[in-house]
C-alpha cells in the first residue's frame, strides 16, 4: 500500500482517521477523544474501569507514532513482564495484522518492532523491571531514550513505581515530539496514575472511562448487566465495584495478601515429626460447585499443611466417604466443611449420619475477629500469618500460590475485605479449590492433642482402663486364677 507524505501528516494530526483507515474499526467515543486528543497533549492519562478496550488505544496510538514520525523511539512497559507480553504486545500484533502498510514497513519481535529500512534509529521496545529491583534499577527501565520523537507508554500504571515516571519525565525535556501515555485501573493512591488524576492534574489530559450502567457516558464494551449484577451483589461503595466498575480510586489501596517468594520460602520448610506432633490434625474441605472445579481435602497439623487430596464430581455420599477415610487414617481432630450456598450440605449431613461431626464453614458469614469483614477474608489472614510465622507448604501447589500471592483485599469501612471469588477465578482461569480447602483449616481454633493422640483405638481404651481408680478385690476365684 502506498502512502505519501500528506496522508502521513494527515494521520499525524488525526490519530482516530488512521484507525478508521487502518485497522477498519470506529473507535468508542472515549477513544476518539483520546486519539484526538493525542497531537495537542505530551501527556495522556486514562483511568478506566475493567475491560472497556484501553490497551487497544495504547497500541493505536504506538503504531500511529511509529507510522507517522521520522526515526522515533517508543519505550513500553507494564507492571510484570507477562502483563506486557500477554496484552500491549498481544495488541500490537494484531492490530498490525489488520494493516498491510503495517506489515510491509514494519518488523514484528517479542520484544522489539523496528521499521525494516532503519532498524537501530527506528523502533518500539518491551521493557520491564525485575521485582527485587531497588529505586534505580527500576529508573533504568525507560533510561536510554535519545530523540526528537520519543513516546512512553505505561500500562496498567496504576502499579508502577514513581522512578519508572521520573525517567521518562526527563527525557521529554530534549526532545521535540515527546509524549507519555499511561492508562490503568484505579487500584492504588499513589503512583503515575493517581498523581495525574489529583495533584499533577494540570499537566495531564486525562479520560476517566466508566462502565456505570446508569452513565450515558459509560464505555459501551462492558456489558451493563455485568455491571448492575456487581453493583448489587457487593453494593456501589464496593472498593472492588469502584475500581471495576466505576473507575474510581477506592477509599484506601488494593493490595495482594502476600509476595510469591514468600509463598515458595514456605514450600521449602521443613519440620520433624516432633515439631509439631502435638498441635491438632485438621481437614479443610472444598466441595466443588460445578463440573470444571475440583473438591479438596486439604490436611494441616501445627505449622506443616500436608499435600491436599483432589476429586472431581463427586456427589454427597462419594466425598463423604473419602473425608471419612481421610478423618480416620489420619486420626484427625477436626474437619470443616465449606457450606456457602449450601453446596456441602449434602456431604455434612452424610458425615453426621456416620457418626462424625463436620463443621460447616459459610464463606459469607460474620467473622469471629472483627476487623474482618467475613468469614472468608478472616480465614485467609490467618493462612497468610500462618506462613509468615513459619508455616511449611506442600510443594508442587502452584494453584495455591497463585490464589494466594494474586488475591487482593481493600477495605469496608474500617474492615478488611477480599476480592470477590468471581474476580479471582476469572483472573487466574480457574477457581481457588486449593486456597480454599487451606483457608478453611483455620475456620476455628482446635484444641491441642493429648499424648496419646497418635496411638491406635486399642492402645488408647488400654490407657483408659489404665487411668481407672484402684479397686479393691473382695473375692477370690482360685480356678479363675488358674
Amino acid at each position: 500500500m502506498g502512502v505519501d507524505r500528506a496522508q502521513l501528516a494527515a494521520w499525524a494530526d488525526s490519530p482516530a482517521a488512521f484507525v478508521r483507515e487502518q485497522f477498519g474499526v470506529v473507535p468508542d467515543k472515549w477513544q476518539e477523544e483520546v486519539l484526538e486528543a493525542f497531537p495537542r497533549h505530551p501527556r495522556i492519562a486514562m483511568k478506566a474501569c475493567k475491560g472497556p478496550g484501553k490497551t487497544a488505544v495504547l497500541a493505536w496510538l504506538a503504531w500511529n507514532f511509529l507510522a507517522t514520525r521520522a526515526d522515533p523511539k517508543i519505550a513500553a512497559t507494564s507492571i510484570t513482564q507477562a502483563n506486557l507480553n500477554d496484552n500491549l504486545w498481544a495488541e500490537m500484533s494484531k492490530w498490525q495484522q489488520r494493516s498491510s502498510y503495517l506489515r510491509d514497513h514494519f518488523e514484528w519481535g517479542k520484544e522489539r518492532i523496528a521499521c525494516r529500512g532503519r532498524p537501530e534509529n527506528w523502533w518500539m521496545s518491551a521493557r520491564t523491571w525485575n521485582r527485587t529491583a531497588d529505586k534505580g534499577q527500576q529508573g533504568n527501565t525507560l533510561a536510554g531514550l535519545h530523540a526528537d520523537n520519543i513516546m512512553f507508554i505505561l500500562d496498567e500504571s496504576g502499579g508502577i513505581p514513581e522512578a519508572v515516571m521520573a525517567t521518562a519525565e526527563a527525557a521529554l525535556a530534549s526532545c521535540k515530539d515527546g509524549h507519555i501515555v499511561q492508562a490503568g485501573n484505579p487500584t492504588h493512591l499513589d503512583g503515575p496514575l493517581y498523581r495525574a488524576c489529583t495533584s499533577e492534574r494540570r499537566l495531564w489530559h486525562v479520560t476517566e472511562i466508566t462502565a456505570d450502567p446508569d452513565d450515558p457516558k459509560r464505555s459501551t464494551r462492558v456489558k451493563a448487566e455485568w455491571a448492575r449484577e456487581q453493583i448489587e451483589k457487593y453494593g456501589r461503595d464496593n472498593p472492588w465495584v469502584l475500581v471495576n466498575v466505576f473507575g474510581r480510586f477506592p477509599p484506601s489501596s488494593l493490595n495482594t495478601l502476600i509476595g510469591p517468594d514468600e509463598c515458595l520460602d514456605a514450600t521449602r520448610r521443613t519440620y520433624q515429626p516432633g515439631d509439631y506432633e502435638r498441635a491438632p490434625k485438621v481437614l479443610g474441605v472444598d466441595v466443588a460447585r460445578f463440573g470444571d472445579d475440583a473438591s479438596v481435602i486439604f490436611p494441616r497439623q501445627g505449622l506443616v499443611a500436608f499435600a491436599p487430596q483432589k476429586f472431581r464430581n463427586f456427589n454427597g455420599t462419594q466425598g463423604a466417604g473419602a473425608v471419612a477415610r481421610k478423618l480416620i487414617d489420619w486420626n484427625a481432630n477436626a474437619v470443616f466443611i465449606d457450606d456457602t450456598g449450601g453446596w456441602g450440605a449434602s456431604w455434612i449431613d452424610q458425615l453426621q449420619r456416620m457418626g462424625h461431626a463436620p463443621v460447616a464453614v459459610g464463606f459469607a458469614t460474620r467473622a469471629s475477629d472483627p476487623r474482618y469483614d467475613n468469614k472468608r477474608t478472616e480465614m485467609y489472614f490467618e493462612a497468610v500469618e500462618w506462613i509468615k510465622r513459619g508455616g511449611a507448604l506442600p510443594a508442587n501447589c502452584p494453584e495455591l500460590i497463585a490464589v494466594l500471592s494474586q488475591t487482593t483485599y481493600s477495605f469496608r469501612g474500617d474492615r478488611l475485605l477480599l476480592e470477590p471469588k468471581e474476580q479471582v477465578k476469572q483472573r487466574l482461569g480457574g477457581s481457588p479449590d486449593d486456597a480454599d480447602a487451606f483457608a478453611l483449616t483455620f475456620a476455628q481454633p482446635v484444641a491441642e492433642r493429648p499424648v496419646y493422640a497418635d496411638r491406635t483405638m486399642q492402645d488408647y481404651a488400654i490407657m483408659q482402663r489404665r487411668r481407672r481408680p484402684a479397686m479393691c478385690i473382695t473375692e477370690y476365684d482360685v480356678l479363675e486364677d488358674s
